[in-house]
């Protein structure tokens, strides 16, 4: 009989698959490297902006103790007349100082709610005159208290008089129960306020707050309009008066980030809305 060959085990076993190499594991984290970077590429080009704002805030924040008073952020490109508002957050202002940095008007924090009164209001109030700033005072609306006892509190607080800019109107707070009585009790101060001095009050809110709940209903009052972050504001120009640009600038003689605004006429235009002497207004009123 012919000699059977026997084979080993090790013969017939079938080779081992191969294992991916480097080569793969490379390919993965390589392809995840580039999904993680264009999806941060995504976000940071949908939120620069308010990336941007985040950071310049929190270096404010953590470099305020090193404020001296004299930082000054550039005037806003294509406006003649600048402003500000304050209020007791800005500290002791010098507003002899801040009136050499061209600003021309300024709006001073008087009221809040139906309670608070802004406790460096009349030393603002008398700081803005003398300086020689044209000054007018705000109230910060709280949308869920009643409209009439704001306006009181405000008329009993903000001692304006001719040559004053029109009382302003902030409404922003958006902890309301309900957006048709909000709009009635805004209606109710505006009409009490524009009684009380003899001149139609301005209204301010932000952009977002303002189409979302206030346009439409307000239109026949002044509107000062906070939009950040924006070459120009959303709104076409017929609709506002006073644009807030910023909320982060300095200026010297407040220790500090202030709003600023600019005013879209003339500066002989922004003298023309003042309050007007008390018999010009009884006249007007007459007719």
């Amino acid at each position: 009989m012919p000699r059977v060959r026997r084979v080993s085990a090790a013969a017939t076993r079938r080779p081992a698959p191969r294992r991916a190499g480097r080569g793969g594991w490379r390919r993965t984290a390589l392809a995840t490297l580039l999904l993680l970077a264009l999806g941060t590429g995504l976000f940071y080009g949908h939120y620069r902006r308010q990336l941007h704002r985040y950071v310049r805030r929190t270096w404010a924040t953590l470099s305020a103790d090193y404020l001296t008073g004299r930082e000054k952020t550039p005037l806003l490109d294509g406006y003649s007349v600048h402003g500000i508002d304050v209020s007791s957050y800005q500290g002791r202002i010098d507003w002899e100082e801040v009136a050499r940095h061209r600003v021309r008007f300024a709006f001073i924090k008087a009221t809040e709610g139906v309670s608070l009164r802004d406790r460096r209001f009349a030393r603002n109030w008398r700081g803005a005159k003398q300086a020689g700033i044209c000054r007018g005072a705000y109230h910060f609306f709280q949308p869920n208290y009643d409209g009439t006892q704001q306006a009181n509190l405000f008329t009993r607080t903000a001692d304006l008089g001719p040559g004053d800019l029109p009382p302003v109107l902030d409404v922003e707070a958006p902890e309301f129960h309900d957006v048709a009585v909000m709009r009635q009790n805004i209606g109710t101060w505006l009409r009490l306020v524009e009684r009380h001095y003899g001149v139609r009050p301005i209204v301010y809110s932000n952009y977002s707050f303002y189409r979302r709940y206030l346009a439409g209903h307000f239109d026949d009052y002044p509107l000062w309009l906070a939009h950040y972050e924006v070459e120009k504001p959303a709104l076409a120009r017929e609709k506002w008066i006073i644009w807030q640009h910023s909320d982060e600038a300095y200026i010297p003689g407040i220790r500090g980030h202030v709003d600023f605004n600019v005013y879209q006429g003339s500066y002989a235009n922004l003298l023309a809305l003042r309050i007007p002497p008390r018999k010009a207004a009884s006249a007007a009123s007459r007719r």
